[in-house]
């Protein structure tokens, strides 16, 4: 006797199959958390009807694989609608992570989850993969909710909400894949952000770490033109070859985005068996472009469908997404038999699965597969009539009728989480209440913070961060010229130098939290001491942050540059300062290598205020490790460069200009 726990009849099998099976009328027979059997009803009742459980009459409806979201940030759920219309960097920067850094925590990211889920759900998704933060957290929420999925601890170079530093960020994601690698519904995964707000280490360090446990690796690459366009300024290639040199395909890769790439990066990617998650609806609605699902599919890469976060969607309906990516590749190659139905549907079910490594265990409906089905109605209005003289319009109705609200039944893993349209494995009523609760605390907070100087910065355009991290000390001297002297010496390596002079105007405001916004021009003075260009630009320098590290060194806070495009009357009526200082400086730098290391070495002669000469030595860092080495070499550096360390000073020049002015006032 062939003993099962339920026999699914009279249905319209979908199986997703390599072959594309269709059986109508069908029947599959799940036991525990697998498909036994699937094929004909008649033979299927024949064969388990009468040791089955339980014998589920479909009626009629669709029963086919889950549906598998290959990209998106479940707990953004609760940034849905925060800030619609806007270009992605003044979304991202002005929005979305000033509000991650307010309120994301352990309870937030749990309660997000829980309404994706509930969505998700809903909708006929059964399998997701996410990138976010506290990922241990969302993989209990998911987990409790029964669903199964793929989820990637974010790493980045700047401070996150759950890690001060990228070195805190990949122990975390360890953590993660130590405590839920062999899970039955969670596959961890690391999750670098992507390649602009990563350094090369990073990118290859997550690599390393994600071939070590041998789980996925997930991350952004190529969304936006501005992004290739920066990347091949600034290390003279695309983004797909930067990461190869950076050995990032040693890990099994789901590329979110991929909207700018050319043939040979498609062919990279296929090389590396590189998954492809496209995201059509956040494409559109960031303007970011269209990727070339068309030719990617041509040339052999896999490619899933996924919704993106709900902060730039702003839902998770699979269902929209699946027959967006299909008239997307349409209006695109200007050719109605791209990306058509069938094809559609399977990169939202098998294919997407094989995108993020679940297909041995999900995505069609085959024996030893996982039970992560679907039941959808058809007998409603907009899914009527349904013809039946070509077997396949069931994909066509399924992708350009059908909608979301037609899932009526979702097993996952061989257990029911929606019976007849009911959750049974979330409170929905709760959580709808919760997060509206939420929605209330960001408004409030937005509504405190629209004087914000950082945010009117990112909506003049350009803002980015500059850095985390940056090592610095300054030193009184009284005369350059054994400083220079040095400077010539054998173990000083000059990779360039330059001379500036700069105005600096610094805006500071009641409220002293916003920290200085400086206006700033460079004269770039050529070798005949003529002005050869000038550029000016915008910085914002955070609010009092530094600590000392060894040697007397400052560890300082990280600042956001801007192109200063309009005039100077432009920013002063813009930002409204309560105060402005004025600072002018005469500055010789030199980017140099010492034992290796590159330092900043810049030689100011203070004009306004007449303050005199002074060393600075700083160094970028996007890690505290490395912050705490080169405070110890900068100490040293100074000596060599005939300057005492234990005499540096503290703090920006505005501070000192500040300071002059009080005296002279009393």
């Amino acid at each position: 006797m062939n003993t099962i726990d339920t026999l699914f009849v009279n249905a319209i099998v979908l199986t997703m199959d390599a072959k594309f099976h269709i059986y109508e009328p069908g029947a599959v027979a799940v036991g525990g958390s697998k498909i036994i059997a699937v094929g004909d009803d008649h033979k299927m009742r024949e064969k388990y009807a009468e040791s089955a459980g339980t014998v589920f009459d479909c009626q009629g409806k669709v029963l086919m694989p889950g549906l598998v979201n290959v990209h998106t940030h479940v707990p953004m759920t609760l940034l849905r609608g925060l800030a619609d219309d806007l270009r992605l960097d003044v979304w991202l920067m002005g929005y979305m992570m000033p509000v991650e850094r307010e309120f994301v925590s352990p309870e937030f990211v749990k309660l997000g989850t829980q309404l994706a889920c509930a969505e998700m759900i809903r909708s006929g998704v059964t399998s997701f993969a996410d990138m976010y933060y506290f990922e241990s957290d969302i993989a209990e929420a998911t987990a409790a909710a029964g669903m199964r999925a793929v989820l990637g601890e974010s790493v980045l170079k700047f401070p996150s909400p759950d890690a001060r530093s990228y070195e805190e960020g990949l122990a975390n994601a360890e953590a993660m894949i130590r405590q839920w690698k062999g899970h039955e519904l969670i596959v961890p995964a690391v999750a670098p952000h992507a390649p602009y707000t990563c350094t090369d280490e990073i990118l290859n360090e997550c690599a390393q770490l994600a071939a070590k446990y041998d789980v996925p690796l997930h991350t952004h690459l190529s969304e936006t033109a501005q992004e290739v366009e920066n990347m091949r300024k600034d290390k003279g290639m695309p983004v797909i070859p930067y990461v190869k040199k950076q050995d990032l395909f040693m890990a099994k890769v789901i590329a979110a985005h991929c909207v700018h790439i050319d043939d040979g990066e498609i062919h990279t990617l296929k090389h590396h068996k590189a998954g492809v998650a496209h995201n059509p609806s956040s494409n559109m609605k960031l303007s970011s472009g269209a990727a070339p699902v068309h030719r990617m599919l041509e040339i052999g890469v896999d490619v899933g469908i996924g919704t993106d976060g709900t902060g730039s969607n702003n839902d998770l309906d699979m269902f929209d997404e699946i027959r967006l990516a299909s008239f997307l590749s349409k209006l695109t190659t200007m050719d109605p038999t791209s990306l058509p139905a069938r094809t559609a549907l399977l990169m939202g079910t098998r294919m997407g699965a094989k995108v993020i490594g679940l297909d041995k265990i999900t995505g069609s409906i085959e024996t030893g597969k996982a039970a992560d089905m679907i039941l959808v109605e058809l007998d409603t209005l907009h899914n009527m009539p349904r013809f039946a003289h070509n077997q396949d319009n069931i994909y066509a109705q399924l992708i350009y009728a059908a909608k979301s609200s037609d899932v009526t039944d979702v097993m996952i893993n061989g257990a029911f989480v929606m019976r007849d349209h009911q959750l049974l494995t979330l409170d929905e009523t709760r959580i709808k209440a919760e997060a509206q609760q939420v929605a209330r605390q960001i408004d409030d907070f937005l509504q405190k913070r629209e004087n914000s100087v950082l945010s009117k910065l990112i909506a003049v355009g350009g803002a980015m961060e500059e850095e985390s991290f940056e090592v610095q000390a300054k030193v009184a001297i009284s005369d350059p010229t054994p400083v220079l002297e040095a400077l010539e010496k054998p173990a000083v390596e000059i990779v360039y130098k330059r001379h500036y002079h700069e105005y600096d105007t610094y805006f500071a405001f009641e409220d002293r939290t916003q920290g200085y916004l400086r206006y700033r021009e460079d004269h770039f003075i050529d070798d005949d001491g003529q002005v050869s260009q000038v550029r000016s630009r915008l910085t914002l320098i955070g609010p009092e942050g530094e600590e000392e590290l060894p040697e007397k060194v400052l560890l300082s806070r990280s600042r956001f540059l801007a192109p200063a495009t309009q005039s100077f009357r432009f920013y002063r009526e813009y930002f409204k300062p309560a105060f402005e200082t004025e600072v002018e400086k005469d500055r010789r730098r030199f980017l140099i290598r010492y034992h290796g290391t590159e330092f900043y070495v810049n030689i100011d002669q203070l004009i306004v205020p007449a303050l005199g000469y002074f060393l600075e030595v700083k160094s970028r860092t996007w890690s505290r490790r490395d912050a705490e080495a080169k405070s110890m070499m900068i100490a040293e550096l100074l000596s060599y460069l005939n300057t005492i360390p234990e005499e540096a000073s503290k703090g920006e020049y505005v501070k000192m200009a500040v300071d002059h002015h009080d005296r002279q006032k009393k």
